[in-house]
């Protein structure tokens, strides 16, 4: 999903001779934090709710404020994860969308990168959620991949994270079905680590598990 397809053009965007006061109101009319500033169509930067009451009077023209517009904005045809990368970077709940001449096109809201961020990871679909901890050699996308289809089953969704302490990757995957006590167990039987699963027979799950290991326990 590219940028220019969640702009929100009903947000304002100001001009250098608008007044402090103006800006103050259209900010807390819209509920946004930074609104963009304009010349002739083109992108001037983000003026801050904080630095436009820091100006002193409302009537000065946010033009006396030009050196702390903040010139961060994404390009309307990257990928929408750009922006949210960018939305963090310069903590803002709007983030600018321009053309490659730097024509502005308007602005995304954080909470339309926010609801396109969980389908993204299939936030919206019914499926269970199998957490595994390995070294960063052990990690092969196709035996996990193999590992899960062998029980009729496929992977939606695959996120990975790397503990900055432990270096160990934790690989989070988002399964089609939410029945997948067969396919925690076959992980188990392949010496990965299942940290955490979640679906409908996690209970009965663990309690099986906890069955299995008492057995072993008294077969010693």
């Amino acid at each position: 999903m590219f940028t220019a397809s969640l702009i929100n053009h009903s947000i304002p965007r100001l001009q250098l001779q608008d007044s402090v006061g103006k800006a103050l109101q259209l900010i807390s009319d819209y509920r946004v934090t930074h609104l963009a500033v304009i010349a002739d169509e083109k992108y001037l930067g983000l003026i801050s709710e904080e630095d436009l009451l820091d100006a002193g009077d409302e009537k000065y023209s946010i033009e006396v404020l030009e050196k702390y517009f903040i010139k961060a904005a994404v390009l309307d045809t990257v990928h929408f994860l750009q922006a949210v990368n960018n939305s963090i970077q310069h903590d803002t709940n709007v983030v600018p969308v321009v053309t490659a001449n730097n024509d502005f096109m308007g602005v995304i809201p954080t909470r339309e990168l926010l609801k396109s961020l969980a389908n993204f990871a299939g936030a919206d679909e019914i499926g269970g959620l199998i957490i595994l901890e390995m070294n960063q050699s052990q990690f092969a996308i196709s035996e996990i991949s193999r590992i899960v289809e062998s029980n009729d089953c496929h992977i939606m969704h695959m996120n990975t994270t790397v503990d900055a302490i432990t270096g160990m990757f934790q690989v989070t995957l988002h399964l089609s079905k939410r029945e997948i006590a067969a396919v925690v167990a076959t992980f188990e039987r392949y010496d990965y680590d299942v940290v955490h699963f979640f679906g409908e027979e996690r209970f009965e799950n663990e309690m099986n598990k906890n069955y299995d290991n008492l057995m072993r326990y008294l077969n010693l």
